[in-house]
Parts: structure tokens; sequence; C-alpha cells
């Protein structure tokens, strides 16, 4: 197995202007780093343990179907935020069947993000012996 040190997406996006407005500005993620100049530059968002990089220009949308999970803390809380930013909500914050709480954004490009909270009472945080 190759040892990975680090992760990123990287994103061609169609119109660099918008992904940049909506992953920096509407989404709220902060920069990690931004390289080279003008409307194609790179911007690397921090994405939790990873980065999402936004660089150059594709011609049409590289990554249809594209989905993006990000876990946060409190979903309820993120709906109201991203929906006074003016995020396209696609669905609300549902705690599903499996126990995860999760809504579903509009992204530029026809990139869905699935936005994600992970209950206390969850699997996922069960540490035996703890």
């Amino acid at each position: 197995m190759v040892h990975v040190l680090s992760s990123r997406v990287l994103l061609r996006p169609t119109d660099p202007e918008e992904a940049r407005d909506f992953y920096g500005r509407r989404l709220g993620l902060a920069v990690h780093r931004e390289f080279g100049t003008g409307p194609e530059r790179g911007t690397v968002y921090f994405l939790g343990g990873g980065f999402l990089e936004v660089s150059g220009r594709g011609e049409r949308p590289c990554a249809p179907g594209l989905r993006l999970w990000l876990q946060v803390a409190d979903a309820d809380a993120a709906h109201e935020e991203l929906r006074e930013r003016g995020v396209e909500v696609l669905r609300p914050p549902v705690r599903e069947p499996w126990g995860l709480v999760e809504m579903w954004v509009a992204a530029p490009d026809e990139v869905r993000l699935c936005v994600v909270q992970v209950p206390d009472d969850h699997p996922l945080r069960y540490r035996p012996g703890l």
C-alpha cells in the first residue's frame, strides 16, 4: 500500500470566479494557499483532513456527478448559515435510517455536497473501552 501523507480533490471549473465565490465566500471554506495570477489562478481550501484545489479552467464540468462528503458539528446550524449565504440547498438536514444527519447542497459544475453530522449516539463515534 502507498503511504498517503495528504489528500486533495482537484477541480477544474468552467467558471473559476464562480467556483472561488462559491467555495470561499458562500460555503465559507478557509484558504490554505493561493498560487498563480489571473482568473485561472489556483486556490486551495481546507477540507477537514484534506484539501480542495480550484484551479485552471475546464471547457465542460470535469466530473458531473462528483459528490463531496463534508462532516460538520451541527447540520442544522450549517443549513441556516448556507441558506443565508445564498447556497442552493437541495435537501435540508434529515436523519437517515443509517443514523447520520445529511443535507445536500448544489455546487458549481454539477458537483453535489453532502453535509453530514455524525450524532453523538451513532456507531461511528463508538470507541470500545472508553
